[in-house]
């Protein structure tokens, strides 16, 4: 009987069933995006577009006028936080959602394709090459906005007219993005197939970013908010990035860049501490002592749990290279075994004549003196 081509073997190309986990999984990133475009069509129609503008455009506007006549210029707008900011978050959430399945599709997927990486690396891959590009983005955004209201020239700014600081609209769409990409995190535990043992620092490291920046958002404290994270941003794009060259490189090169990483580290934990001390307990005057306590304590204790967390990872690792030190040396293969002369034996026949050096090596065991004797007698 003759074999039908393909038989024996299912079929890779089979669509899941309709709204299953798998096609869930599969399509998430279009079945998203399908849900964020009602809010952009809703924006253009007249009858829903106060409805749909809560959730795209920012508002609590406190400053600003559109061109007119009169100033044909305009005057730029200032915003503060509000609780139309949760409706921002949700949009901005489902575009982050988008953002990442096509960074992973479009670019990560295709890199380790020709890679070939093992399970462990390719996880170590994905999570810090879209961490990556997070931290950098985030870098240059709150480094821009720093420059443009000129916090480094005049450090009393951060403190100064506390608590109206309105921000600019890069400024209030900064902390929205920062909001929306901690909370996107969740679902992505359940669209990347996240195994359970992980999903606890995944969730502890999502909820706390979200926490810490609605915090001080809510409460007022966006200008030192914006430069601790810029900071702390900076920081965590070199960990990452020196994460990606240990993956591809070799381990040598990666202790010298980790050398790099440590200094880093501990200077921006340095920074961060004395800057929440100075604008947090001398620089604001008119705030109650509980909510100067209670944000001067979530700073320091965040900077003790990293600190802490980071001499853990330096000592398990030079407990973990010590341990791979001592298995290559009980697996190291035996020396070869010596020769049975010894160093006098081969100084003595390298003296002798090329001739006589043939016949000892041909006769290695010595004779005895009844034999010797013997042949002298014949």
């Amino acid at each position: 009987m003759a074999i039908k081509p393909g038989m024996g073997r299912k079929s890779s190309n089979k669509n899941p069933p309709f709204l299953s986990h798998e096609f869930v999984i599969q399509n998430h990133a279009d079945i998203v995006s399908c849900v964020a475009m009602v809010f952009v069509v809703g924006l253009m129609l007249q009858a829903t577009n106060a409805l749909a503008s809560i959730f795209i455009a920012l508002h609590h506007n406190v400053t600003g006028a559109d061109p007119s006549h009169e100033n044909p210029q305009g005057e730029a707008y200032s915003y503060t936080s509000g609780w139309k900011d949760g409706c921002a978050v949700f949009f901005y959430t489902l575009i982050c959602i988008i953002m990442h399945a096509i960074l992973q599709e479009y670019a990560l997927d295709k890199i380790s394709k020709k890679l070939h990486l093992s399970k462990f690396k390719l996880s170590r891959f994905n999570e810090s090459g879209q961490l990556v590009v997070f931290y950098a983005m985030s870098f240059l955004w709150g480094f821009d906005v720093i420059v443009r209201e000129q916090y480094f020239g005049n450090m009393a700014k951060l403190w100064e007219g506390f608590p109206e600081h309105p921000m600019v609209f890069l400024h209030k769409l900064f902390f929205i993005i920062q909001l929306a990409y901690y909370l996107h995190m969740l679902p992505e535990l359940y669209f990347q197939k996240v195994k359970k043992d992980e999903q606890k620092a995944k969730i502890q490291h999502a909820l706390g970013g979200f926490f810490l920046i609605a915090t001080a958002y809510f409460m007022g404290f966006q200008r030192i908010a914006l430069v601790l994270l810029t900071l702390h941003y900076f920081c965590e794009f070199i960990a990452h990035a020196f994460q990606l060259v240990n993956i591809f490189d070799k381990e040598e090169k990666f202790t010298r860049l980790r050398l790099v990483h440590n200094v880093v580290f501990i200077l921006t934990r340095f920074a961060t501490m004395v800057l929440a001390f100075l604008t947090l307990f001398y620089g604001i005057d008119n705030v109650s002592q509980i909510k100067r306590s209670f944000m001067l304590s979530t700073v320091f204790g965040l900077q003790g749990y990293l600190i802490f967390d980071f001499i853990s990872n330096v000592l398990r690792s030079k407990r973990e290279s010590s341990n791979e030190q001592q298995s290559e040396r009980l697996h190291k293969p035996a020396a070869p075994v010596k020769s049975e002369k010894s160093k006098k034996e081969r100084k003595k026949e390298s003296d002798l004549p090329e001739a006589d050096q043939n016949a000892a090596q041909a006769s290695p065991v010595p004779t005895t003196g009844k034999a010797s004797k013997k042949v002298k007698a014949k």
